[in-house]
């Protein structure tokens, strides 16, 4: 019998740090042909080409297909997806999946998805029925939900918000994140061999920053991130390892702001990009997590560690008592960042599963593809209702 064909598709560091252990765990199935196809930011020298990273990995790239149009304006971004529908298209048409699998809400996914439902190929989507109100995410993550045939959320309350969209339960499953099963099975870098390899001093408290732009409020990202350095730089005792931003409008200014800023300040280093490995174990031994990026929410929480989370990108997603919320503004986030440093570490719990995820859905993906016969003539599921 012919094996049935998956494809996973990752556009960016981040995506790909998440998704490793589920491509690993698909590529050990025998009865299955998956195949990793590596788009995006990955390819582009500008956000640390992190190709190399996977392939670093020991893992079997099947394709590498280049999207991304110069430039990081609003318009930039469609013609981006508009080359993401095209090359896809004509990818999927060539290769013929029977099941895409897909992360997220960035906006190359969407075209990824539309290529896919031209093709007729079902779509696996992981982290839907999140909800982040300060980013245009929402949008992206709620259009590829309605696009897609199995629905992998991250905690009850996201599967049942699946279903409320009008997804049938059979076919929406709550598997935890995958972050945290990496949090929790990945061998991770001593304190002295993060410090080594990522440059920073192994003795020093510090604090693992990350600001992407905001999507939903233009040129909001670059005065905020202005108001974050200055709340940094009333913390000359602490640290600071900051990870670029990601290839969202806004980002590339936002990376020039923090170029020109870290080269007067001892105590501050910026990288393209840490990896995952080297990421989880910055994380493992930082005072807090600073920023406003969903690792802080999601992943973070799973070390014990403070999120010190700015402005409303990740408003919406359900929080651990770790996390503190503040405004955009410098004496909010100094007043996060010293109430972070007064917290204990280690004692909170996480609401995103046991580590178990990569397990669950490959199960769930296997059986489907093996037993179920997928009808993407799908109807509506109407949830039972009283007027109120």
């Amino acid at each position: 019998m012919k094996k049935k064909k998956v494809c996973i598709i990752t556009a960016t560091r981040a995506e790909y740090g998440i998704l490793k252990p589920l491509i690993r765990k698909l590529k050990s199935l025998s009865e299955l042909e998956t195949n990793l196809v590596v788009t995006g930011a990955h390819l582009m020298e500008s956000q640390g080409y992190t190709c190399r990273e996977i392939e670093q990995d020991g893992m079997e790239i099947s394709a590498r297909i280049p999207i991304h149009a110069e430039g990081n304006t609003s318009y930039d971004i469609t013609r981006t997806q508009a080359c993401a529908l095209l090359e896809f298209g004509r990818y999927f048409q060539e290769e013929k999946p029977d099941l895409l699998v897909v992360l997220g809400d960035r906006t190359e996914i969407l075209a990824f998805c539309t290529a896919a439902t031209n093709e007729q190929i079902p779509i696996a989507h992981i982290h839907g029925g999140e909800l982040t109100q300060g980013a245009v995410d929402d949008n992206i993550r709620h259009a590829v939900t309605k696009m897609s045939y199995l629905h992998f959320a991250s905690a009850e309350e996201y599967r049942r918000r699946i279903i409320q969209m009008g997804e049938e339960p059979q076919r929406v499953f709550n598997v935890g994140a995958l972050g945290v099963e990496n949090i929790l099975k990945e061998k991770l870098l001593s304190r002295e061999e993060l410090a080594d390899q990522a440059g920073f001093p192994a003795d020093q408290e510090y604090a693992v920053v990350t600001f992407h732009p905001v999507t939903l409020g233009p040129g909001e990202g670059e005065s905020q991130v202005k108001e974050l350095f200055w709340a940094m730089e009333s913390r000359t005792d602490i640290f600071y390892l900051i990870t670029k931003a990601n290839a969202d409008a806004g980002g590339e200014a936002i990376n020039r702001f923090m170029e020109g800023e870290i080269t007067k300040h001892s105590n501050m280093k910026l990288v393209a990009s840490l990896g995952m490995k080297r990421y989880l174990s910055a994380v493992k031994y930082a005072r807090f997590v600073l920023g406003n990026s969903s690792s802080g929410i999601i992943e973070v929480p799973a070390f014990g560690i403070p999120t010190v989370n700015i402005g409303d990108r990740q408003k919406g997603r359900i929080m651990a008592e770790s996390i503190i919320n503040c405004e955009p503004d410098r004496k909010a986030i100094q007043k996060a960042m010293a109430q972070a440093m007064d917290m204990k570490t280690g004692i909170y719990d996480n609401p995103y599963g046991d580590g178990t995820t990569s397990e669950q859905i490959a199960r769930i993906i296997k059986d489907f593809l093996e037993n179920e016969p997928i009808n993407l003539k799908k109807t509506f599921y109407d949830i039972p209702w009283r007027s109120i």
